[in-house]
């Protein structure tokens, strides 16, 4: 089983206090075979939504020599960003890939609730009723399927993102029930670009997206998927890649999916 966590956050994004080497010392720990950092990549900043068209490459590159340095001869260690935000400028977007090192994985991901709700960041959705959920993930899926069409990413990340901070906030548990159609028609602009999806491991929780959406996925034809665990501290780095793998290949898949310079690599489950 090749264990690999398509999805970490050190101290170069806005949100992590913890260093690359540390988090690669805690992959190693676990057993990983590969990691790809994924550090935040917005065309916002979170605190006021102001325009954001840099980042600091230089503070990155120099994390991500020290973590293979100390790590490189036990783990695999790829650089990636985490593209947040693209449907609310892709002009920013273009410029902020365009400012990058050769990258070899790119997420695209949207945190927000999408125009009908002013692009209110979806972390602090309020407690309210399903019918006002409901709406929200709608309004968010249009903001996805703007991203899909752009399509200048490796894999879409947790697609079905609200529902963690619907239940983190409300104590509500929802599902995309009700959105299956726009999931699938996401699906039909993706998998013939050659893009995927990710399986978010939630920290333990419901995967992002859950079983109903991945078999939804692979019985379209899609393939390409990585296993990410969002981590933003070392605890939760490599979380549920094992039993992650046994949910895919239940679904159907063959593979997961690691990536160099952009070109996927299929790992058999």
């Amino acid at each position: 089983m090749y264990l690999a966590d398509y999805h970490m956050h050190s101290a170069c994004s806005t949100d992590g206090h913890y260093s690359m080497s540390r988090m690669a010392e805690a992959a190693v720990a676990r057993g990983l075979d590969e990691i790809c950092f994924t550090d935040h990549l917005d065309t916002i900043y979170w605190d006021d939504y102001s325009p954001r068209t840099d980042f600091d490459w230089a503070e990155s590159a120099r994390q991500i020599g020290e973590a293979r340095e100390k790590w490189g001869d036990r783990l695999t260690i790829r650089l990636g960003a985490e593209l947040g935000e693209a449907a609310v400028s892709f002009d920013r977007a273009e410029k902020l890939l365009a400012d990058a090192p050769e990258l070899d994985f790119i997420i695209g991901s949207v945190h927000l609730m999408g125009q009908r709700h002013d692009h209110q960041d979806l972390y602090y959705i309020p407690k309210a009723d399903q019918s006002y959920y409901n709406d929200v993930i709608g309004d968010y899926l249009d903001d996805v399927l703007a991203l899909a069409r752009w399509g200048k990413f490796q894999v879409l990340g947790h697609l079905t993102l609200p529902v963690r901070y619907i239940w983190d906030n409300a104590g509500v548990k929802m599902d995309f029930s009700a959105h299956m159609n726009a999931v699938e028609e996401i699906f039909r602009v993706i998998i013939p670009k050659g893009v995927g999806i990710e399986c978010n491991t939630n920290r333990g929780a419901i995967p992002l997206p859950d079983e109903t959406i991945l078999r939804l996925y692979r019985s379209l034809g899609g393939e390409i998927i990585t296993i990410g665990s969002d981590a933003h501290s070392p605890d939760y780095v490599g979380c549920r890649s094992r039993e992650t793998q046994e949910l895919l290949k239940s679904c159907g898949f063959r593979y997961i999916t690691t990536f160099t310079k952009g070109k996927p690599e299929f790992r058999p489950l």
